[in-house]
């Protein structure tokens, strides 16, 4: 059997309430100064990036792929049927509303700028880590399995106003860093909410402009919407937001999580402009992620709708319009290798039975999703109406911590035993004697 090396077993072993406690924002990395005031300080060290094994395991972290979810299994509306709410059943490390699973992972560092997508990976088994041994380079080769390159440089974030916060330009982005940066499909993410309230019975109703979210009388009259059940579109749309940046935040904090059990400084945080990161300013000379924008002369900003040829938006430009986009969804979902084909792997011990239970949505239904849908897009220029189509809250930084700050500027415990054997560790063999702790100050440290 393969010998884990130190490091990943010492990992795999890691408390959880300690890296739940031991959580700080350790901003200050090897390479970085912070350049006045009462902690000013400039680190003797060169930055040092992190290896391709600390940023694998990071990915993993925060969007490898954890076996099968187990859907949504009953809906009262379909009482004899497994519930067909679920977009994917690939199961991640985070959770996700319904099933629907739209967050991918970006990360950028000197070498360049990445895109990690495992949302439709088919998993071997229902749990794909039972033995530490056997199943972490998996879980790792699935990860670089579904990384492309999509810059071939740092990504282009400007330490300067309207870019960036001013408290963030010593440390944001800097050389030796490896900054992670999840980003969710909210068109997505729209669809799946939207289609679970009309699959119950729910009116919408744009509470902006008092009235109905389209024509949706025929739908009332066939009984398939009740008009006794109504449901407000702004709160739709912000419910459809909230959870994705819930997600995107689970993401965020499992990479910081596993900082703590690694021993890497970092943190998680907000202060830059996620426009510019998406690629908002590529006209000005910074092209960020390249994100495809639509601007509007009724929005403040314009509205990120995906990435070209990697992560595109169920909305126009990348669709001819919201019934091209739904016809899409549906397809993803019930169409041939689809969510609920019944040839195509799941959870459970009979698969095919359950799969097959699942009546594809009518020609009706799909027309009714169309409808609002429809309705949402041409009457304010973008789906969903009131937030942007792809979203980006936070990100997470990664770096190596340079310790001599925290024992210069802080009292014992600013780090942890982690922290303080990282390089000793990690980089044995690149480190020099000079750069590692003693064991001693290891241990006043903690």
């Amino acid at each position: 059997m393969r010998q884990l090396p130190d490091p990943l077993e010492e990992l795999h072993r890691f408390p959880l309430m300690q890296a739940l406690f031991g959580r700080r924002a350790r901003r200050f990395g090897l390479g970085m100064s912070l350049p006045s005031g009462p902690l000013t300080f400039s680190s003797q060290r060169e930055p040092h990036p992190l290896s391709e094994l600390e940023k694998a395991l990071l990915i993993a972290a925060g969007t490898g792929v954890s076996g099968w979810n187990f859907g949504v299994p009953f809906g009262p509306a379909n009482p004899a049927e497994h519930g067909p709410f679920t977009q994917r059943f690939t199961g991640r490390t985070v959770p996700t509303a319904a099933g629907i699973g739209t967050p991918v992972l970006f990360h950028t560092d000197d070498e360049g700028t990445w895109l990690t997508d495992t949302r439709d990976v088919t998993p071997s088994r229902l749990r794909e880590l039972e033995d530490v041994e056997t199943d972490t380079d998996r879980i790792l080769a699935v990860c670089r399995e579904h990384t492309v390159r999509v810059g071939e440089e740092r990504l282009d974030l400007p330490a300067a106003p309207g870019h960036m916060m001013e408290p963030n330009f010593w440390m944001a982005n800097a050389e030796g860093t490896t900054l992670f940066m999840p980003v969710g499909d909210v068109t997505e993410q729209m669809l799946g909410i939207m289609s679970i309230f009309l699959a119950n019975g729910y009116v919408i109703r744009d509470d902006l402009a008092k009235r109905p979210a389209g024509d949706l009388s025929p739908f009332v009259r066939s009984g398939l919407l009740d008009e006794a059940k109504v449901f407000p579109l702004s709160v739709l749309e912000l419910s459809t937001y909230e959870a994705s940046t819930m997600e995107l935040a689970f993401m965020g904090h499992n990479i910081v999580l596993t900082l703590q059990a690694m021993g890497l400084g970092g943190l998680f945080f907000n202060g830059v402009n996620r426009w510019s990161v998406l690629g908002a300013a590529a006209g000005d000379g910074v092209r960020g992620l390249g994100f495809r924008f639509v601007a509007d002369e009724r929005w403040t900003v314009p509205n990120p709708v995906g990435l070209e040829g990697h992560f595109e938006g169920l909305c126009p430009p990348f669709h001819a319009d919201m019934r091209d986009a739904v016809e899409t969804f549906v397809e993803r979902k019930f169409g041939p290798g689809g969510t609920y084909d019944p040839e195509t792997p799941g959870p459970w011990q009979d698969g095919p039975g359950v799969k097959g239970s699942v009546s594809p949505w009518t020609e009706e239904f799909v027309d009714c999703l169309s409808e609002v849908a429809g309705y949402v897009h041409d009457t304010y220029g973008k789906f969903p109406a009131t937030v942007p189509s792809m979203a980006l809250t936070g990100y997470v930084q990664a770096h190596h911590l340079d310790t001599e700050f925290y024992d210069t500027h802080h009292g014992p415990g600013a780090y942890l035993e982690t922290h303080a054997t990282h390089m000793s560790r990690w980089h044995a063999p690149a480190a020099a004697e000079g750069d590692l702790p003693s064991p001693q100050k290891m241990r006043r440290r903690m």
